[in-house]
């Protein structure tokens, strides 16, 4: 079961993790309404490497993404499902539209994303490639999304 971490927590772990050359895997969403998608995602980023962290967009980053209705969880239970994944080894909440900063802090040896997002449009790829990381974009898994979910909902 991972945690949910503070950036201040994370680079007191980051020591360790370095030291004992884990590779870090780092991939980062809205992840509002959990679904098969999202698990088999993350449990394939997760294989990737030594541990996981999902950075996730915070209550006011998904609002500026995804509109005014969502998200549909707070940032605090979202935070919670994700972290009691077997998969996931660490959350951590940021503010901006982007993870980019949150990517050059973290320094994550390994970049994924789902396969809507081509490599080159992987927001922190250039910074990741630079350090001698690896990003992949990984299998989609159509028909399950979020929004897909709440439309169904809606429709009743």
């Amino acid at each position: 079961m991972g945690h949910v971490l503070t950036l201040e927590q994370w680079q007191v772990k980051a020591k360790d993790i370095r030291k004992n050359r884990k590779h870090l895997v780092f991939t980062n969403g809205c992840f509002d309404i959990l679904h098969v998608g999202h698990v088999r995602y993350l449990q394939q980023a997760r294989q990737l490497g030594d541990l996981l962290m999902v950075g996730l967009n915070s209550d006011s980053s998904v609002k500026k993404l995804k509109g005014e209705s969502r998200p549909v969880q707070c940032e605090e239970d979202r935070a919670e499902i994700l972290s009691a994944l077997q998969c996931v080894d660490f959350v951590i909440l940021f503010d901006e539209e982007t993870p980019l900063s949150l990517i050059q802090q973290i320094q994550p040896d390994i970049l994924v994303k789902g396969g809507d997002w081509s490599v080159e449009k992987i927001v922190g790829s250039n910074f990741v490639l630079s350090r001698g990381g690896q990003v992949q974009s990984l299998p989609f898994h159509p028909g399950r999304s979020t929004s897909l979910i709440l439309k169904k909902v809606l429709a009743g």
